[in-house]
C-alpha cells in the first residue's frame, strides 16, 4: 500500500491522537459517542437544501498538491490547481437539472430535491475526501448522519473509474446508489464488490471492442498503447489486449503516464513514440493528466502519429485551441452519445462575477476565460478585470452546448435518481421490489430503498430510454468523433461514425471514411505496420524474438505458391502442377519425352542415314555377289548381318516420341533380338573363319561341321535363347509408360520403365555374353596368314561395340528420362556402325576401289603363299 493510500487513514489517526490523549483512545470520553464533529472542511462546495439531498463529485480542477505526511500536526488541506470549465459546466448541468425537478409538477410533486457538490480534483485521494464531505455535511448542525436515515439519498459522480472506485468503497456500506456519468472501466461491473454502482456511461468492454474493430478496419496492425496509471486505464488496456488477441494487430509498446505528473517521466515516454516505427497511438486516460502532457508533447514538437481517443478525453474541449491542431489534429474516438439540453445554455450565460459576487469557482472560471481577477479577492496576481466580460461561443471549454456529451450524461444522472424517488414514493403495499414488505415513508426514506427502484426504472429524455441492466450498465452507444480544423483555425469534433453495441457481430461499426481528416491534415489513411505486407508469391517470416507483426517476407519455394498477401505458409501446387516465375499460381508441368525435335531429330537422321548405308552396301554385295571376295566372306551370313543391323538402327526410332505401351515394350525387346541375331552371325562368321586356317593336316574336313546348315543353326538356337528371354520379360514384368515426377519436380518426364530390371539386364549380359565369345575367338584368329585376315576387322568391330555397350552402362544409370533414351538410342547407333564399317568397310573398298584384288587368283594368293 503507497503512502498516498495511507494518507487518509493517516490524517484521521493524527486527528483522533491530537484530540484525544493515548491514555484515552481505548476508553473515549461519554461525549465523543454522542456528538458528531466535524475534524475538517472541504472547499469549494455548492449546497442546495431539500426534502432529500444527492450528492455531486466533479473534477472541478485537474491537478492537485499532496500537503506534507508529517502526523504530528493537523495536515492541511489539499490545493487543488488548474481550473478544468468543462468539469465545472457539469456541476453547472446537475445544479441545471434539481432546479428543473424542482420546478416540475408531474415529477416530485411538493418534494424538492437538494445537492451538495464537492471537488475531487481529478484524484482517487481528493475525491475519498470530497465523498466524506458529502456524507457529513457542511457543519457540525447535520447530525442526523449520526442517526437514523442517512440525508444523503445518492450520489452523481465520479468522472474518472479510479475515483468512483474509491467513491464507492465508501458509500457502500451505507448502501448508497451511486450512479457515475463518466466512468466506464470493466471492473466495476461486479456486483459483489460494486453492489451500489450504476452508470449513464457504456461499460469499457463495448469501447475496446470498438477500438479492436477501428484497429483492423483501417489495418493499423503495429500500434503504441498510452494509459494513464488508474484502474480505467489498466482495465481497458486488458480489455484492449484480450479483444487483439488472435488478429493481426501487434502492440509495439506500452507506457503509463504517472498519477502524479513527472515531466521526466513524460519525456521519457515522448522519446519512445518519437522512435518507434508505429505512427498509431491509442490512448486510454483522463483529461487530467493528459493535459500536461500534451503540453510537453507539443513543447517537444512531435507531429505525425495517429491518435485514438478514449471517451474520457475525445471530447475535451481545453484541447480545442488552434496551437493543438499541428499535433492533435486528425485525432480519431469513440465519444459518448450526445444529447439535448434544452435550458443549459441559457443557465450557463447566469453564472457570473455579477450574479456570484462571493463564488470563488466563478473567480476561477473567469481567470481561467479571461486571464483576469473579477474581484479585489487576495492570492491573485491577475490584472482586474473590467466587468464587461460576457460569455461567447469562443468559450467552448464552457459554453459547449450544441453537443453536449458528459454534461448530458450527468443530466441523465440527475433525472433516473429523481424518476426512482418518485416511483418509489408512488409505491403501494404489495407491488414493486418491496412486494412483501410495507412502501417507504416520505420522511423516512433509506438509500438503500432508493438503489432497489433505480435498477428498475426506465425513463425517456430528449428522445431517448435510459435504464440499467442487472449489472448496472447502460446501452452501449458511441458516436466517432474526428478532430478536424474549424473556420478559425481551432478544433471541431465531426461526428463521422457510430458504434452501437446492440447490434449483431460485425455490424456494430459503421464510418464514413470520405469524411475523415487524418493526422498531418492528410485525407489517406495513416499507415501503421512493423514490416510491409508480403506480396503473393511470398511468406511471412517471423523475426526471432519480436511480435509477429513484425516480419520479413521469403519467397515461396519452388512448387510452392502464394496468392494473398501476406501468407504465413506457401501452399504445394497438385502433383502435375508446379509453381510459375513468380510463385503466385500453380501451371501445369511441362511434359518432356524424346520427341522428334532437337536431340531426337539428329537420332532420327543418323538413324535413317545409318539404314540407307546398311541398305547400300547390302546392294553392293547382292550386285557383286558372284565375286570371289564375297563368295570367301561367306555372303549368307553377311547378307543376315546386313538385315540384322538394318534393323539395329531402324529400333533408335522406337526410343523417339511419347512414350506408349507398344513402343515401351518393343523398345528393348526389337534392339536386343536384333543385335543377338547380328551378334550370333558374326559369331557364326568368326567360327568358319577360326576352322578354315586351323585346318593343319591334309584331308581334315572341320569345315563339314561349319555348313551353311550349321551355321543357320548356330544363328537360330542363339537367337532363340534371347527370344524366349524377351517373352518371360514381356508375359512377367513387360516395360510400361510412366511418369517420372522426381528428378525434376518442375517437369512430368515421360519414359519407359523397364518393368523387370533384372530381365533387362539379363538381355543385356546376353548380348555382352555373345560379344565376348565373338571377341576372344576373334583375338585368337588374329594373326592367321593372309593378305586380307577377315579376323582382324571381326575383333576390331567386336572392340568397338564393347567399348560403346561398356560406357553406356553408367550412363544409362546417371541419366534420366528423356537423357536415358537418347545415350540407349545413341548407344544402338554407335554399335551399330561400328559393326557396320569395321567389318564391310574394308570388303567395299576392294570391291569398289581395288576391283583387281577381287579374283579367285589373288585370293589363292591370299590364302595359300
Amino acid at each position: 500500500m503507497t503512502p498516498h493510500v495511507l494518507f487518509p487513514l493517516l490524517c484521521s489517526l493524527c486527528v483522533l491522537t491530537i484530540k484525544y490523549p493515548i491514555s484515552s483512545v481505548t476508553t473515549p470520553p461519554p461525549s465523543a459517542t454522542k456528538v458528531c464533529r466535524l475534524q475538517n472542511s472541504f472547499q469549494p462546495s455548492y449546497v442546495t437544501k431539500g426534502d432529500y439531498v444527492i450528492g455531486g463529485i466533479f473534477p472541478l480542477h485537474y491537478n492537485q498538491e499532496m500537503p506534507d505526511l508529517n502526523c504530528t500536526y493537523r495536515p492541511p488541506p489539499v490545493k487543488c490547481n488548474g481550473f478544468d470549465p468543462r468539469a465545472f459546466r457539469w456541476a453547472q448541468t446537475m445544479r441545471l437539472a434539481v432546479e428543473e425537478i424542482n420546478q416540475s409538477a408531474e415529477l416530485l410533486p411538493n418534494h424538492t430535491l437538494g445537492y451538495k457538490i464537492f471537488d475531487s480534483c481529478a484524484y482517487p485521494h481528493t475525491g475519498q475526501r470530497a465523498a466524506v464531505a458529502v456524507l457529513n455535511g457542511q457543519s457540525e448542525d447535520d447530525s442526523p448522519v449520526c442517526s437514523g436515515a442517512s440525508p444523503l439519498l445518492a450520489v452523481i459522480g465520479e468522472s474518472g473509474s479510479a475515483q468512483s472506485i474509491v467513491v464507492s468503497r465508501i458509500l457502500q456500506p451505507f448502501r448508497i446508489p451511486m450512479i457515475s456519468y463518466f466512468s466506464s472501466c470493466a471492473c466495476l461491473t461486479d456486483r459483489r464488490q460494486y453492489p451500489t454502482f450504476f452508470r449513464v456511461i457504456p461499460n469499457d468492454d463495448y469501447q475496446v471492442k470498438a477500438i479492436a474493430q477501428l484497429l483492423l478496419r483501417f489495418n493499423w496492425t503495429w500500434v503504441g498503447l498510452v494509459r494513464g496509471d488508474h484502474e480505467y486505464g489498466r482495465f481497458a488496456v486488458q480489455g484492449l489486449l484480450r479483444e487483439l488477441q488472435g488478429t493481426k494487430v501487434c502492440v509495439a509498446y506500452l507506457e503509463i503516464i504517472p498519477l502524479l505528473y513527472n515531466h521526466q517521466r513524460a519525456l521519457e515516454i515522448m522519446q519512445v513514440m518519437r522512435s518507434s516505427s508505429a505512427k498509431v497511438v491509442v490512448v486510454f486516460s483522463a483529461e487530467g493528466e493528459m493535459t500536461p502532457f500534451l503540453r510537453d508533447y507539443m513543447k517537444q514538437n512531435i507531429t505525425g502519429i495517429q491518435w485514438v481517443a478514449s471517451e474520457a478525453w475525445v471530447t475535451a474541449s481545453v484541447f480545442t485551441g488552434n496551437e493543438y491542431y499541428p499535433y492533435l489534429g486528425g485525432t480519431i474516438g469513440f465519444g459518448i452519445r450526445k444529447g439535448l439540453i434544452p435550458r443549459l445554455r441559457d443557465y450557463l450565460q447566469t453564472v457570473n462575477p455579477q450574479t456570484y459576487p462571493n463564488d470563488i469557482l466563478v473567480k476561477e472560471l473567469w481567470e481561467a476565460l479571461y486571464g483576469c481577477n473579477p474581484s479585489l479577492l487576495p492570492g491573485s496576481q491577475l490584472p482586474l478585470c473590467s466587468g464587461h466580460e460576457s460569455l461567447l461561443e469562443q468559450h467552448s471549454a464552457y459554453m459547449n452546448t450544441s453537443s453536449p456529451r458528459v454534461a448530458y450524461n450527468v443530466y441523465k444522472a440527475v433525472y433516473a435518481i429523481a424518476h426512482s424517488l418518485h416511483n418509489l414514493l408512488l409505491c403501494h403495499p404489495g407491488s414493486g421490489p418491496f412486494q412483501n414488505n410495507s412502501c417507504a415513508q416520505s420522511n423516512n426514506i433509506h438509500p438503500w430503498q432508493l438503489q432497489h427502484y433505480i435498477q428498475e426504472v426506465t425513463f425517456n429524455i430528449a428522445g431517448e430510454e435510459v435504464n440499467f441492466d442487472l449489472k448496472g450498465d447502460s446501452i452501449p452507444y458511441y458516436d466517432i468523433l474526428n478532430w478536424q480544423r474549424g473556420q478559425g483555425g481551432n478544433i471541431e469534433f465531426i461526428n463521422v461514425g457510430l458504434f452501437e453495441g446492440t447490434k449483431p457481430g460485425g455490424e456494430e461499426l459503421v464510418i464514413q471514411e470520405d469524411r475523415i481528416m487524418w493526422a498531418g491534415h492528410q485525407s489517406e489513411v495513416p499507415v501503421s505496420i512493423c514490416s510491409t505486407s508480403c506480396l503473393p508469391g511470398s511468406r511471412k517470416a517471423v523475426r526471432r524474438g519480436e511480435p509477429v507483426c513484425c516480419f520479413d517476407c521469403v519467397p515461396c519455394d519452388s512448387g510452392k505458391i502464394s496468392n494473398q498477401t501476406n501468407s504465413i505458409e506457401c501452399t504445394f501446387c497438385p502433383e502435375d502442377f508446379w509453381s510459375n516465375n513468380n510463385r503466385t499460381a500453380c501451371i501445369p508441368k511441362k511434359v518432356e519425352f524424346l520427341a522428334y525435335d532437337s536431340v531426337g531429330l539428329a537420332l532420327t537422321v543418323i538413324s535413317a542415314v545409318g539404314a540407307c548405308f546398311t541398305i547400300v552396301v547390302f546392294a553392293v554385295f547382292f550386285y557383286y555377289r558372284d565375286t570371289a571376295i564375297v563368295r570367301v566372306n561367306n555372303s549368307e551370313l553377311s547378307f543376315f548381318i546386313l538385315f540384322a543391323l538394318t534393323l539395329c538402327f531402324l529400333c533408335s526410332l522406337l526410343f523417339i516420341g511419347e512414350p506408349t505401351t507398344w513402343s515401351c515394350m518393343l523398345r528393348h525387346t526389337a534392339f536386343s533380338i536384333t543385335f543377338s541375331v547380328c551378334i550370333s552371325c558374326i559369331l557364326g562368321k568368326t567360327l568358319v573363319v577360326l576352322a578354315a586356317f586351323t585346318a593343319t593336316r591334309p584331308g581334315d574336313n572341320i569345315t563339314k561341321w561349319l555348313g551353311p546348315k550349321q551355321q543357320r543353326a548356330i544363328i537360330f538356337c542363339c537367337t532363340l535363347i534371347q527370344v524366349v528371354t524377351c517373352a518371360c520379360w514381356l508375359i512377367n514384368a513387360p516395360p510400361f509408360p510412366s511418369r517420372n515426377t522426381q528428378y525434376d519436380h518442375s517437369k512430368i518426364i515421360l519414359e519407359c520403365s523397364v518393368g523387370s530390371s533384372l530381365a533387362f539386364w539379363c538381355v543385356l549380359g546376353y548380348i555382352g555374353l555373345q560379344a565376348c565369345l565373338c571377341f576372344v575367338l576373334a583375338f585368337l584368329a588374329r594373326k592367321l596368314p593372309g593378305k586380307f585376315n577377315e579376323a582382324k576387322f571381326i575383333t576390331f568391330s567386336i572392340l568397338i561395340f564393347c567399348t560403346v555397350w561398356l560406357a553406356f552402362i553408367p550412363a544409362y544409370i546417371s541419366s534420366p528420362g528423356i537423357y536415358a533414351d537418347s545415350v540407349e538410342s545413341f548407344a544402338i547407333l554407335a554399335s551399330s556402325f561400328g559393326l557396320l564399317f569395321c567389318l564391310f568397310a574394308p570388303i567395299c573398298y576392294i570391291i569398289l576401289l581395288n576391283p583387281e584384288k577381287n579374283t579367285k587368283k589373288h585370293l589363292m594368293g591370299i590364302e595359300i603363299k
